[in-house]
């Protein structure tokens, strides 16, 4: 336990089904704290360090993610922290819970939305369908989420965050459809530039699955569920299978290219749904 980092000062709570707080460590660094016990499901902390790895592996911008210590005595001094159930507060559990470093750069502006008027300023904004692609190989229930850290040159550089609904979502059982895991807004697809998307598939052919899963031992194993191995298995071997990503790119591009802002607000209406989509013949693997 003396390896791991202990929680010092509670900051405030955070927005989230998960009920995350912002809090920080004997380190002096802020993190995004989700407790074991979180009321979406078993699988959140596993799915969130899990999809940092993956994400890292694929070349994406994500905020790193450490264990950290929650004592009872902080639980018992910080009321404040504890989870709002159906029948009132919920005490978390103490002992490891998962820190997810909080986004944030001095002297740079951050925004949680951005209007589509600066999509153009987002750097390498192809990353988007690379997030896409690895989103629905992992069963992604959740629209894709991410910052946006501005440049002094008025750039804007994309972080993703939050992966606790990945690998079939909190209970490691939901099998979403594609539209599931779109950022929020899909006239962010709108331009793309095929030598970058090309750059970024070729890290998925070179992705080494069996690496990744032996990574999976820097996890904790309270952490690790039968069915978060599970669905964390099915998802890299969708991405390591070449035939599975070419047919997930061609029906995207198809479904996304060449739209009219009219086509758009069509798209994001059936995206905010959840309504289901298919592919084409070749349907989901």
């Amino acid at each position: 336990m003396k390896k791991y980092i202990q929680v010092v000062r509670f900051v405030r709570k955070l927005r989230g089904g998960s009920q995350p707080i912002l809090v920080e460590g004997i380190n002096g660094i802020l993190y995004v704290l989700k407790f074991r016990n979180n009321l979406q499901g078993p699988n959140v902390l596993f799915n969130e360090a899990a999809g940092i790895q993956l994400y890292q592996t694929c070349g994406l911008p994500v905020p790193n993610w450490e264990p950290l210590i929650l004592t009872n005595s902080f639980l018992e001094r910080n009321r404040a922290c504890w989870m709002e159930g159906p029948e009132g507060s919920v005490r978390p559990e103490s002992g490891l819970c998962i820190g997810i470093r909080f986004v944030q750069k001095a002297q740079r502006n951050l925004f949680e939305i951005l209007p589509e008027t600066r999509y153009k300023r987002i750097e390498c904004r192809s990353r988007f369908w690379l997030a896409w692609i690895v989103d629905i190989c992992c069963g992604h229930t959740d629209n894709r989420q991410a910052v946006f850290l501005e440049n002094p040159d008025g750039s804007l550089d994309a972080v993703f965050t939050d992966s606790g609904s990945l690998f079939g979502g909190p209970n490691g059982s939901e099998w979403p459809s594609p539209w599931a895991s779109g950022y929020l807004d899909p006239r962010i697809y709108s331009d793309w530039v095929q030598s970058e998307l090309e750059i970024y598939l070729q890290n998925l052919r070179a992705l080494n699955s069996d690496r990744l899963l032996s990574r999976t031992s820097l996890i904790p194993s309270e952490w690790q569920t039968p069915s978060a191995l599970a669905r964390h298995r099915k998802a890299l071997g969708l991405l390591s299978s070449p035939n599975t990503v070419e047919s997930i790119v061609h029906d995207l591009l198809k479904t996304t290219g060449n739209r009219s802002r009219g086509d758009w607000c069509a798209v994001r209406e059936i995206w905010r749904s959840g309504a289901a989509y298919a592919f084409s013949s070749r349907g989901m693997p």
